[in-house]
């Protein structure tokens, strides 16, 4: 079942220039989206928030597990 979405003339250019002759703007669209959902993991990959250093967790495991 197909849908419609409003996007101005600009937009549709401005997605148009992600493809080819051949690409259909719902492959534009899918590959756009897939391209985005990378990058969200690949910043929660490489996020430092709530994370500490290697010399800290030694640290940390260093006074749970005495030697």
């Amino acid at each position: 079942m197909n849908s419609t979405i409003q996007i101005s003339k600009e937009t549709k250019e401005l997605i148009g220039t992600f493809g080819s002759k051949k690409d259909t703007y719902e492959d534009i669209i899918k590959r756009m989206y897939s391209m985005a959902v990378k990058e969200q993991l690949r910043q929660f990959l490489m996020s430092s928030e709530n994370t500490i250093t290697l010399d800290e967790a030694r640290k940390r495991l260093s006074r749970k597990w005495p030697r």
